[in-house]
């Protein structure tokens, strides 16, 4: 029993983490369908939350309506869910599935660094070597995209946006945690108030929640997404709860371990320019962060 309760945070790591590499290649084929990015994520969103739901009723786990719990809903699913995740769905036509997928690798640095500037962790020197590289790395892929001939520039940018969301999730989830809720109760919640935020945005001009007619690919391709969302978020929660933040931000680069290699060698997409450059010290960054965060623990206890 304890050498399972030992490995359960990575055996979630590596669940929820592939799921994540799988919705950036699913992102990629719905884009190439026609579905509208606010339309493909809203109706996803929409029916993972209401998946949740239905298991918190029959598992009686559902969150009490508070001043806090609301705020925690309304904050975490913007950052974690809604604004995050439309930036990535919405630039993956625009940039391709592996470059997204990489920048989902990002968040455990941002996190680190958000980490030490709320005085949640100790400065680390072999940490802040990984944050270094890794950044180096990001600045490479950066360069060789934006000196692409008619690079989208805004894409690039807005794209390295959302791991700054995530990041900001990462913390905010742990420290604004409801006291006496469970990972259960608080992923349907969060779930509830992002679809609601996607359906409201899909009043504004030049947005739209409708799918394609005449194929039932869409219809599809979003029953796979809502079914990826709901295991997801729902072992996201969980793992915050037994992982804390910084291992919980790792989620990205398990994603981009598996979106990466599946988006060139199933989608056919051309690699990022300067992967060969940027993949080792992306790597060598997450590996040392993750190394010095699992040596601090060690020393605490």
């Amino acid at each position: 029993m304890q050498t399972s309760r030992r490995f359960l945070p990575i055996i979630l790591l590596i669940a929820t983490g592939i799921m994540l590499g799988a919705s950036t290649n699913l992102a990629k084929i719905a884009g190439d369908a026609g579905l509208p990015p606010l339309a493909y994520l809203a109706w996803s969103i929409t029916g993972a939350a209401l998946i949740l739901l239905v298991v918190g009723v029959v598992r009686q786990t559902l969150p009490s309506l508070n001043a806090r719990t609301v705020e925690y809903f309304l904050v975490a699913a913007f950052v974690t869910v809604a604004g995050s995740n439309l930036i990535f769905v919405s630039a993956v036509p625009k940039v391709g599935a592996s470059f997204v997928a990489l920048a989902i690798a990002f968040p455990p640095l941002l996190t680190y660094l958000g980490a030490l500037a709320l005085r949640v962790e100790r400065f680390s020197a072999l940490r802040a070597g990984g944050v270094v590289l890794a950044l180096a790395g990001a600045v490479v892929l950066a360069v060789f995209q934006l000196s692409a001939p008619d690079a989208p520039v805004f894409w690039i940018v807005l794209t390295m946006c959302g791991p700054v969301l995530l990041a900001i999730g990462n913390l905010y989830r742990t420290l604004r945690w409801p006291e006496g809720e469970t990972a259960d109760a608080l992923a349907p919640g969060m779930l509830v108030a992002a679809a609601a935020m996607l359906l409201l945005a899909g009043a504004l001009p030049n947005f739209t929640l409708a799918l394609p007619t005449g194929t039932a690919l869409p219809y599809l391709l979003v029953a796979v997404q809502t079914a990826l969302f709901a295991g997801q978020f729902l072992l996201l929660f969980t793992l915050q709860k037994v992982g804390g933040p910084v291992l919980l931000s790792l989620l990205g680069s398990v994603g981009a371990i598996v979106g990466v290699p599946a988006a060139i060698l199933l989608l056919g997409e051309t690699p990022p320019g300067g992967l060969i450059y940027a993949v080792p010290l992306i790597v060598a960054g997450v590996a040392l962060v993750s190394w010095g965060g699992m040596k601090q623990k060690r020393v605490a206890a």
